[in-house]
């Protein structure tokens, strides 16, 4: 069986289960290297931390209707047995209360607790349990599902304990952790592990940055927090990857690095606000890089201006390259979401691009993400309609844009370029997944307006001796992306 991706939220289960026990064998006396043991300070930071993490209860209504249970063919000769059991389900009639566990950690006297979200996503009582037992009915004061954190708040008759958050950035690989929570419903349980490595993108969502660690996490550890050696929290446990739902040694949690701000602006407004600059963006591939005089390969291109963005008005442009954002490399792609969602909503940041090939420093007034709409299209009407030509080039048969050819491919009237009619098979355009109704936008970020145009390009491009091209290509809807071509 394959291993697969889980959130760590356990069902509580009323009903037993099976713990196996290792036979006691008969072995020469052996004293394990002290490294091997790990490090003395385990349970001094397990003793002193233990009590501000939580278990959290959740219950929920779950509505029992008709379509819960397999419909199966007349006939069959298991129709009488789901016949039965719905009969004593009360199919449709008795809505069903369902109770789940996870964990929890207390990062105020107060009573604020932090967990995942999906520890209580659609719960209707959320209930803090303390490690004396106490329980303690929560409310929600705000949740984030892109990064799937929560913030809740209980009411004590007493301060709480409660830990603090350490940085994230200074972990190195190697360096051990401990995971407290509430496995299986077992209640608090700790492990030991180490950093096995950071800045894991599992593509839970858009921001994944996680740390992986060998420390056994389980089912209903989700929510609860995962420890340095200073007893400071440095993540929040949140995933597995196992073939059974059990731990097999790998484990993520959301680095405290991403934690904080997020927490620090669900008590302050009860929802995130995050920056947004108004760009599409792909990645620098080795061809695009090439092809760009990108070396090494590294940024994020844009594909894409939001007509109403922020980068717009800056005089951020679609081919550009962003390889530094408010004073931070951009390596990769995907380091641009992560360091725009955490910048200031309102400040006025300084972006490097490359643009065809010299560098060129813009200044954003950066919006908000939440502010996003859809860009407005403005139709425009087409140029005279031009007789189709078709030309053979990197194996796509092309043609100019017709009044026709739009109404065939569904093509948006802001889209302008060269219309894409038939891919030829096992080219390096069908790798690609190139395919007819595409049009082609620019090349080498020139606007092209007619098939002969383009193939001119092409023919240019190979006598001066490039080995690529990159083109802007464009869905009937109008979506961006950039496509590198070999030439040769």
């Amino acid at each position: 069986m394959g291993a697969f991706l889980t959130r760590t939220t356990a069902p509580l289960c009323r009903a037993g289960f099976a713990i196996l026990f290792a036979a006691a064998i008969a072995w020469p006396a052996m004293t394990a290297p002290v490294a091997a043991r790990g490090p003395d300070g385990i349970a001094d930071v397990a003793e002193a931390v233990i009590d501000a993490v939580v278990n959290i209860s959740t219950k929920q209504t779950v509505d029992m209707s008709h379509d819960a249970i397999p419909q199966l063919p007349p006939g069959s000769p298991f129709e009488h047995f789901f016949d039965e059991f719905r009969n004593r389900q009360g199919q449709g009639q008795t809505p069903r209360r369902v109770n789940s566990l996870g964990s929890g950690f207390i990062i105020d006297p107060a009573g604020f607790v932090v967990t995942n979200n999906h520890v209580i996503a659609d719960a209707d009582e959320i209930t803090v349990i303390l490690n004396d037992g106490t329980n303690l009915k929560a409310e929600i004061v705000g949740r984030d599902t892109k990064t799937d954190l929560a913030l809740l708040k209980v009411k004590p008759d007493k301060p709480l304990k409660a830990v603090k958050f350490g940085d994230s950035d200074k972990l190195r690989l190697g360096e051990w952790v401990i995971a407290i929570g509430n496995p299986f419903s077992l209640g608090g349980t700790v492990t030991a592990g180490i950093v096995s490595a950071r800045n894991r993108d599992i593509n839970s969502g858009p921001y994944d940055n996680y740390i992986q660690t060998d420390a056994a996490i389980n089912r209903g550890n989700s929510g609860g927090p995962l420890f340095n050696l200073n007893g400071e929290v440095i993540g929040v446990n949140t995933a597995i990857i196992s073939p059974s739902g059990g731990s097999i040694g790998i484990g993520f949690a959301v680095p405290s690095k991403t934690v904080m701000p997020v927490i620090e602006q669900l008590r302050k407004f009860k929802e995130v606000r995050r920056g947004w600059l108004g760009v599409r963006i792909q990645q620098v591939t080795d061809e695009i890089a090439d092809s760009l005089g990108i070396r090494p390969a590294h940024g994020a291109l844009i594909a894409g201006i939001d007509d109403k963005g922020p980068a717009k008005p800056a005089g951020i442009e679609a081919g550009d390259v962003i390889v530094k954002f408010d004073g931070r490399d951009i390596k990769e792609m995907r380091d641009l979401p992560k360091i725009v969602a955490e910048t200031p909503v309102g400040k006025d940041v300084q972006v490097v691009v490359i643009r065809k090939g010299q560098e060129v420093t813009k200044t954003v007034k950066l919006g908000r993400l939440e502010d996003q709409k859809e860009a407005a299209l403005t139709p425009k009407k087409d140029s005279p309609e031009e007789k189709p030509v078709v030309k053979k080039a990197l194996g796509l048969d092309l043609a100019n844009l017709t009044d026709d050819l739009r109404k065939k491919h569904g093509i948006k009237d802001n889209v302008k370029g060269v219309l894409i009619t038939a891919v030829e098979p096992n080219s390096a355009a069908a790798d690609k997944r190139l395919q007819p109704g595409m049009v082609i936008a620019e090349v080498q970020q020139q606007p092209v307006s007619t098939a002969a145009e383009l193939q001119q390009r092409i023919d240019r491009l190979k006598k001066d001796g490039k080995k690529a091209v990159v083109l802007l290509v464009l869905t009937p809807g109008g979506d961006p992306s950039f496509v590198a071509l070999s030439l040769q």
